[in-house]
């Protein structure tokens, strides 16, 4: 039959009183073979009293100080390893079940985002046609429309696409799209993020988030879920101004373990999502420098709300963008 391992608490204990009685005992020898003091005006001494006192009990007491400190470090060092081992469990759970439900794990963001991207290639299609049905009278004619993809853009004839002439993107527009539609029924959310996609830099950040927040959800990490610490606007302004290291610790708000712990562990197994991350972080950071300069602190404070920068801040503070 198979000894049981013995219990450090149980050897720990006893080796505090090994030591204990040890010291006492040692001091105790000494007060016996120390010769006494006789002299005419022997008398009790009260600091010399509680001197001895403290010599005794001191080592005594930090005896167990030591072992209770040492029991306390153990518990956490299990505590430390079951939930470890817990968030392991949790991650190959998630990765078995993504693996055997295949394509019908389809996350809702992704569904409702192919649902957008068709509602825009209609919207863009309407466009070109009206604008193809022009008078030939026009200064600038329309040479060459492509409807097949949404990236494409009408060509004028004196090489000017239409993204070059269309009105800048107001910033509350880009504020929703970046935060995606929270519903069927989020009009004004679908009606920004359509404005969107017809920017090509904001497009870019749109097409980024989009792929990074449908691999995090393959590992059950939503956005909403996340409640990160909110960063004083001026911290943002300084980071997009070109600003790095511990002064922009604050951006990278996000505190749940868990996320934080699938995914450094995606970002180091899986280079499909390093790249889509690394990619994601570059387009962020370029729109976050061009909006900026024109943004209010409410702007920039509802932008840090977004769903879109609650992933910026998990990425980033994964990658040792704000350390």
């Amino acid at each position: 039959m198979k000894t049981p391992p013995p219990d450090p608490h149980r050897t720990s204990d006893i080796i505090a009183l090994v030591l204990s009685f040890g010291w006492v005992a040692m001091v105790g020898l000494f007060f016996v073979f120390l010769p006494p003091e006789t002299t005419a005006t022997d008398r009790f001494d009260s600091l010399r009293f509680i001197l001895i006192i403290i010599a005794v009990f001191m080592p005594v007491a930090m005896i167990w100080v030591a072992t209770a400190a040492s029991r306390s470090a153990r518990i956490m060092r299990k505590e430390s390893q079951r939930l470890q081992a817990a968030i392991d469990g949790m991650r190959k759970t998630y990765l078995e079940n993504r693996a055997g439900s295949g394509a019908s794990m389809q996350p809702m963001v992704e569904k409702k985002l192919n649902e957008i991207a068709q509602v825009a290639r209609k919207t863009e299609t309407a466009i070109a046609t009206f604008a193809s049905s022009r008078p030939p009278a026009q200064k600038l004619k329309i040479t060459n429309v492509s409807h097949a993809r949404l990236d494409d853009q009408p060509t004028l004839a004196l090489g000017t696409s239409a993204e070059d002439i269309a009105p800048p993107l107001p910033n509350m527009d880009l504020v929703r799209a970046l935060n995606f539609p929270d519903n069927d029924q989020d009009t004004r959310g679908f009606d920004a993020l359509r404005r969107a996609l017809k920017d090509r830099n904001a497009r870019q950040l749109v097409q980024a988030a989009q792929d990074v927040l449908t691999l995090l959800s393959q590992d059950g990490i939503y956005m909403d879920d996340l409640r990160p610490d909110r960063a004083r606007p001026e911290i943002w302004r300084r980071f997009a101004n070109g600003e790095r290291g511990r002064a922009m610790a604050a951006l990278g708000g996000i505190r749940d373990r868990s996320s934080l712990t699938l995914t450094s562990g995606r970002m180091r197994e899986d280079t499909i999502f390093r790249d889509a991350a690394h990619h994601f972080l570059r387009r962020f950071d370029k729109t976050l420098i061009a909006f900026e300069p024109n943004a209010t602190d409410e702007e920039i404070s509802a932008l840090s709300e977004t769903r879109t920068a609650r992933a910026f801040m998990l990425l980033g503070r994964v990658t040792g963008a704000f350390d």
